[in-house]
């Protein structure tokens, strides 16, 4: 999300899961209008439910949340599992 770590409770990890299963449909379908609604489903639900974790804490992620702003292309390549911004080292 680019908004550092937080930490959910498990309980919302089904939410989670259905909002991922809708921006892959969207994804899928070239909407980019709906994939850019599921993002943003997805960043209030983490924003609602968890707790945000300071600036300090480095601590391994279990999954990223992409940008709102995320382009098809972009999506699409990171559902592929390749590198969305290639010239960042």
């Amino acid at each position: 999300m680019g908004e550092g770590q937080w930490r959910i409770d498990d309980s919302l990890g089904a939410r989670l899961d259905e909002l991922d299963v809708e921006t892959e449909k969207a994804v899928e379908e070239g909407d980019e209008k709906k994939l850019h609604a599921a993002l943003q489903a997805l960043h209030d639900a983490v924003r609602d439910s968890g707790e945000k974790l300071g600036d300090h804490h480095l601590g391994p992620s279990d999954a990223i949340v992409p940008p709102v702003e995320l382009s098809l292309d972009e999506a699409r390549r990171l559902l592929a599992g390749e590198d969305v911004f290639p010239n960042l080292a």
